[in-house]
């Protein structure tokens, strides 16, 4: 199974109204086809209710801990919402300063 399905079925967890893990690892340096490194995660769930950011980045966190390991995901962005928050679309992700050049 790939780190990316891995990744969405714990997040599942969380019950969220909404759910976007997106591999950018294409955007990173030392990316080749298939290669799941970076990835970004947009969760919008009750499960954060009464949650601080910090507290909310920790609990999904601590879902994919152990996926954080050398050779599997270097990077998670999370955007971690209540549905109340939820405005449609998370901020974009920087360009990678080790990018490939096209």
């Amino acid at each position: 199974m790939s780190l990316e399905q891995q990744l969405i079925e714990r997040l599942q967890t969380l019950a969220p109204s909404h759910l976007e893990v997106i591999n950018e690892s294409a955007g990173h340096g030392g990316y080749f086809p298939g290669k799941e490194s970076h990835f970004k995660v947009i969760v919008v769930s009750d499960e954060f209710n009464g949650l601080r950011l910090v507290q909310r980045h920790q609990k999904v966190y601590a879902l994919a801990s152990d996926l954080m390991n050398p050779g599997q995901i270097h990077a998670l962005a999370i955007h971690a919402y209540l549905p109340s928050e939820w405005q449609g679309q998370a901020p974009a992700s920087p360009e990678c300063a080790h990018a490939p050049k096209s």
